[in-house]
C-alpha cells in the first residue's frame, strides 16, 4: 500500500518548534504578548503569529487571550516541554563553558523553608551556576504547579506521582495544638478546653490543620479566628496568646520546656508525611538538588522528642504559601 504525501504526513509525530515553545513559556511569565515581545526582542505580531503557528501544529488552543495570559488544559504540557528545553539548553550551554546560569524552578511549603530545607539553600549556594526560584506553596497544592510546567520539582504530600514526574518520600512535619498557657486556662471546661470558644490561628484560607482537630473534637470553628500567614509570626502569635494553632515541632520544644506554650488538653500532635516530586528527566541539576533534598530531609524522618503519639495516618491539608508543612 502507497501512502500519499498528505497521508504520510498524517502518519509522522509532530515535533514543536523549540522557538515556538519558548515563546509559549515566555507569554505565560510576562503575562501579555507585549511583556513577551519585548523580552524576546521581537514585535507583538510576531510572538501573535508564533503563538497561531503553535497552536495550529497542536491543534488546539492553548492560551487564553486574558490579562494575564492564561494556559488551556492543552497547553500545560506544551508548557512543561518547554521549560524542559530550556534546562537542557541551559545546562549544556554551562557545561561548554558559556558561563550559563541554570534556572531551577521549585515549589515548597512555608514550614519546610522555615525548617528542614534551609540546608538546601546553602548546598546550592556553594555550587553556584544555579538561579533558584522558589514558590512558597502549600504542600497539598504544590504538585499543582507541576502538572501545569511552572516548577521541575516540588516538597508535596501528595503521594502519587504527576504524569511526567517521579516521586520519593521525605518524612513527616509533626504539629501539636498547643496556645499560651494563660489562654488555655481561661478556656478550661473540667479535662479539656472549650474549643467552640477559644481564639484560634490559621495561617491563611489554604491552612485547615486547625480545622481537622475540631473536627476530631465535634466543634464547629470558634467565632474568633486570626489569620497569620507567616511561619515565624505565626509561633509569635501563639506564645502571645493571640489563640491556638498547630504548633510546628521542633520549634515548639523549647517553648514547652519554659512554659511559652502549653499542648492543648486531650488533642493529639498530627504527622504531615512530605514527598519529592520531580520531572523524570535526569540532568546534573536536578539530580543534585535532589540529593540534597534527600540529605536535608533527614530531620524529617528524627521523632520529635516531646508529643506523644501522632494522629492516625492522613493527608490534613496543611499551610500554604507562608506556612506550609515543613
Amino acid at each position: 500500500m502507497f501512502l500519499t504525501d498528505d497521508e504520510n504526513c498524517l502518519t509522522q509525530p509532530v515535533r514543536y518548534d523549540p522557538v515556538l515553545l519558548e515563546t509559549l513559556a515566555t507569554i505565560v511569565e510576562e503575562g501579555t504578548f507585549e511583556a513577551a515581545a519585548r523580552r524576546l526582542h521581537v514585535t507583538p505580531s510576531a510572538v501573535s503569529q508564533r503563538m497561531r503557528t503553535l497552536e495550529h501544529a497542536a491543534g488546539q488552543v492553548l492560551l487564553r487571550r486574558t490579562t494575564p495570559a492564561t494556559l488551556t488544559a492543552a497547553g500545560e504540557p506544551l508548557l512543561r516541554l518547554a521549560r524542559q528545553l530550556r534546562l537542557l539548553d541551559e545546562e549544556a550551554a554551562s557545561a561548554l563553558g558559556n558561563d550559563e546560569v541554570v534556572a531551577v524552578a521549585v515549589a515548597v511549603n512555608a514550614d519546610s523553608l522555615a525548617s528542614w530545607f534551609r540546608p538546601v539553600l546553602r548546598d546550592v549556594a556553594r555550587r553556584g551556576g544555579v538561579a533558584l526560584r522558589l514558590h512558597v506553596e502549600d504542600q497539598a497544592y504544590s504538585h499543582e504547579l507541576l502538572r501545569r510546567g511552572e516548577v521541575l520539582a516540588a516538597v508535596t504530600d501528595e503521594p502519587r506521582p504527576v504524569q511526567g514526574c517521579v516521586v520519593e518520600p521525605l518524612g513527616a512535619l509533626r504539629y501539636t495544638p498547643a496556645a499560651a498557657p494563660e489562654l488555655v486556662e481561661r478556656h478550661r471546661r473540667g479535662r479539656g478546653v472549650d474549643w467552640a470558644a477559644m481564639p484560634m490561628v490559621v495561617f491563611n484560607e489554604k491552612d485547615h490543620l486547625q480545622d481537622e482537630v475540631l473536627a476530631a473534637h465535634g466543634s464547629p470553628r470558634p467565632p474568633v479566628v486570626h489569620r497569620v500567614p507567616s511561619t515565624a509570626d505565626f509561633h509569635e502569635a501563639l506564645r502571645c496568646g493571640l489563640g491556638w494553632g498547630m504548633a510546628l515541632h521542633p520549634q515548639l520544644d523549647a517553648d514547652l520546656a519554659d512554659g511559652a506554650l502549653a499542648r492543648l488538653p486531650g488533642a493529639r500532635p498530627v504527622d504531615v508525611a512530605l514527598h519529592w516530586q520531580r520531572w523524570r528527566l535526569e540532568t546534573p541539576t536536578l539530580s543534585a538538588l535532589t540529593h540534597d533534598v534527600r540529605r536535608a530531609a533527614g530531620a524529617l524522618r528524627r521523632r520529635p522528642a516531646h508529643g506523644g503519639p501522632a494522629a492516625p495516618p492522613g493527608r490534613p491539608p496543611g499551610r500554604q504559601p507562608g506556612r506550609p508543612p515543613g
